[in-house]
């Protein structure tokens, strides 16, 4: 079998202009980046508001092990089968981040004969989106640190300085760093540090983001510090939510590109649905909307944080009401869930699949929660015996949904039409059950509490008093109506990596909570989690090479 990134090379790409005529976009509404990838103009984009909407497929996942699960293979792979059925489909999903495809990852497009292409590009620098919010969110970092150089007229704080700096690239040397050494010259001396971009407020923002506009009255609102008194200082206040904007214009617009079967794919913003909410932009999605019958959507890791984080975040924000969700599990991460090591994966063992199954089980009673069916694509691996798979088909079906093997990796959409008819039966019934978690009046800790409670199973919410005081000042100060974005390991329900399965009862441990007021959310950060990541003791980079004929290898 070829390389993801042989098969991705192989494809037979459109020029961008007649994969944007399939959705009826004209030619002089793309902005060209190259042959095969674009940005929608924003005057196009206005133009579509009139137009009804198609229907909101959400794909997500169990929760993520080394043995893999393959969410963004299973939507590629969705969005083409349906539109070998015969359906207008567009796939909606987000943009990798360069610190994981560096780190452990090595890509986020898909694989097999499921990927979004050109890979390498998409994977890579794209269309300079994410340096966009690397240079904005610095140079709001580098005009606070300006104001207080030259005499600080507003009386920040310098020990209240909430804004730290971004870098796409995982460093754990930067988590923590002192700034201004040097003498005067060189500005004041502060404790600051870095996250990765994908974690900066900047990025939340131009994910929600309805238009320019809405951008910028956004960047204004981000608190970097506080005086004395503990009154916010704001980007609006530094006077730098102008230039932000400037630096962001481009970013704003999505990237229309395609799969390898031609399938029309917006892909824009919103990795990092464990240190962020982790979905693509509301632009984005609302273009695909205007555009599709159907669009395929996802949302990072499983379900317990990128599902959660869509329904309760971005759709509570925007307005976006999905009609049902798509669960990816495979068998070798339920044998996992159920105690297997990664090496005897490969091994038939039922007993250890009805211990690990529990972990879908649980994503299933989550989801229906939001009053959404659910079905469930078995991601097929040629490991799998059919006593296996009758197993999960057999658990599945006791909840009242339908596992479908899915085998889109090795054939591409034909692969995935069993699961594309299932879905277009199901949106057929026309049902809209969607509700959210949580109503918008409960205090913040409650709305932390029910988020713990109800999707983590925890038996309690610990935070130390600092935290409790924090989040009642910002009660007071009117944000109380925001909802929570949990900022947790992917791989467990509980904040404890090494917790599989469906664990129950455990204490989810708040640590640190942040304002992203321009956003609109409230950050709660648990247990051991970083928003700078480090890379593994064997970076994915370390396999990287590109040959004289300029073919990238080791980025799959």
């Amino acid at each position: 079998m070829n390389s993801d990134g042989e098969i991705a090379r192989a494809a037979q790409l459109k020029p961008i202009a007649e994969i944007g005529a399939k959705l009826g976009i004209p030619a002089q509404a793309l902005i060209p980046y190259g042959h095969t990838k674009a940005k929608m103009s924003a005057d196009f984009l206005k133009s579509l508001a009139a137009r009804p909407d198609g229907d909101l497929v959400l794909v997500t996942a169990m929760n993520p092990t080394p043995a893999g699960e393959g969410k963004t293979t299973t939507t590629v792979g969705l969005g083409d089968a349906l539109t070998r059925i015969g359906k207008r489909a567009v796939i909606a999903l987000r943009e990798p981040s360069l610190g994981p495809c560096f780190g452990q990852k090595g890509g986020a497009t898909g694989g097999g004969f499921s990927q979004v292409v050109p890979m390498d590009e998409i994977n890579l620098h794209f269309t300079g989106d994410f340096h966009a919010i690397t240079a904005a969110h610095n140079l709001l970092a580098a005009m606070v640190d300006n104001h207080i150089h030259w005499g600080n007229a507003l009386g920040i704080d310098v020990r209240r300085v909430r804004w730290r700096r971004a870098l796409d690239v995982n460093d754990r040397n930067l988590r923590a760093v002192v700034t201004g050494l040097g003498g005067p010259a060189n500005g004041t001396p502060g404790e600051g540090g870095f996250d990765i971009t994908v974690a900066s407020e900047v990025m939340a923002i131009l994910c929600l983001a309805e238009d320019m506009a809405d951008l910028k009255t956004r960047l204004a609102k981000i608190i970097v510090a506080e005086t004395r008194e503990r009154k916010p200082v704001t980007a609006g206040d530094i006077k730098a939510d102008g230039a932000m904007a400037v630096l962001l214009k481009d970013a704003l617009q999505p990237n229309l590109v395609q799969t390898i079967e031609n399938t029309p794919a917006i892909v824009h913003l919103g990795p990092f649905a464990n240190i962020a909410h982790g979905c693509n932009s509301v632009t984005a999605t609302r273009a695909a909307l205007k555009l599709g019958e159907i669009v395929v959507t996802e949302a990072g890791f499983g379900a317990d944080l990128g599902a959660q984080k869509f329904f309760d975040i971005k759709c509570r924000l925007s307005g976006l009401r999905p009609k049902m969700a798509v669960l990816v599990a495979t068998i070798r991460s339920m044998k996992m869930n159920g105690g297997v090591a990664k090496g005897d994966l490969g091994r038939e063992d039922i007993d250890a699949l009805q211990r690990g199954a529990a972990n879908v089980q649980r994503h299933i009673e989550n989801l229906t929660g939001y009053g959404l069916p659910v079905i469930v694509a078995l991601n097929h691996f040629t490991s799998d015996t059919q006593a296996e798979v009758d197993t999960v088909k057999r658990i599945v079906g006791a909840m009242g949904a339908e596992a479908i093997v899915c085998r889109h990796w090795a054939e591409g959409g034909k692969g995935a039409e069993e699961l594309a008819h299932a879905v277009v039966k199901q949106l057929a019934r026309k049902e809209d059950r969607f509700q959210v978690l949580y109503d918008d009046a409960l205090p913040l800790l409650a709305k932390i509490e029910a988020t713990a409670k109800r999707i983590y199973r925890a038996e309690r919410v610990d935070a130390p008093a600092k935290v409790v005081q924090q989040l009642k000042r910002w009660e007071e100060a009117g944000f109380g109506g925001l909802p929570v974005c949990i900022a947790k390991t992917q791989y467990s329900f509980s904040s404890d990596p090494t917790k599989l399965g469906a664990p129950e009862g455990h204490v989810l441990d708040v640590r640190e909570v942040r304002l992203s007021a321009g956003a609109g959310f409230i950050v709660a950060i648990c247990g051991d989690l970083m928003t700078m990541p480090g890379l593994p003791r064997h970076p994915a980079a370390e396999l990287m090479s590109i040959d004289a004929n300029g073919n990238i290898h080791g980025l799959s």
